[in-house]
């Protein structure tokens, strides 16, 4: 895991130009770290297919395939981000495993995918309200075990899913660096606490 997590850290950052979608990219520690819960739960495993939803610089696509994952399809509505992306793959030499989608998802146009698995960090609503919704919207409706990093203060994703019949389980917190991107920040770094949750069809 640290060799891991040195290859992630060394990609390039995500460009984080769109206040409103959220953008703050995992470093490559956080990244490592969850990626290894994912494998420890058997849900990331060899010649699995992963969607990253949300994909920015596809940190956790990456980690995916570096990890023995089949192919990634990265889900990315930045098309700035889509660049970094494509030069991250082309650095690793992973575009002949990797589909890159730029697209932007809502409530009308949910994208279903051939994966087993999906792997997200949706923006968290503190923007614009409920802006995860279609992310997790998405997961239901590809019917497919989930990993989600959101806000640790989330009580939400286990209301949503429930209700579905789905089964939750909140396995893990850590702190999420919050580098000074935006005009809104007056600090050079700040911290949040993350949580981590997974999700799957009962």
């Amino acid at each position: 895991m640290r060799n891991l997590a040195i290859q992630l850290s060394n990609l390039q950052n995500h460009p984080c130009n769109n206040v409103e979608l959220e953008q703050y990219g995992i470093d490559g520690n956080l990244a490592s770290r969850w990626l290894s819960d994912i494998v420890s739960f058997g849900d990331l495993f060899e010649d699995c297919k992963v969607l990253d939803l949300g994909a920015g610089n596809g940190i956790l696509g990456i980690g995916s395939l570096l990890l023995g994952a089949n192919s990634a399809t990265f889900i990315e509505s930045d098309s700035d981000a889509c660049e970094v992306l494509s030069k991250n793959l082309h650095a690793h030499e992973l575009l002949n495993s990797s589909e890159i989608i730029n697209y932007h998802i809502d409530d009308t146009n949910l994208p279903i995918v051939d994966a087993d698995l999906i792997i997200t960090n949706p923006p968290w609503g503190r923007q614009i309200e409920k802006a995860d919704r279609p992310f997790l919207q998405t997961i239901l409706s590809n019917n497919k075990t989930a990993h989600i990093l959101h806000s640790s203060n989330a009580t939400h994703i286990s209301n949503f899913f429930r209700s579905e019949r789905w089964i939750v389980e909140k396995y893990g917190e850590a702190d999420f660096s919050l580098p000074a991107t935006y005009s809104h920040h007056n600090r050079k770094r700040d911290r949040t606490r993350a949580g981590f949750w997974r999700v799957s069809p009962n």
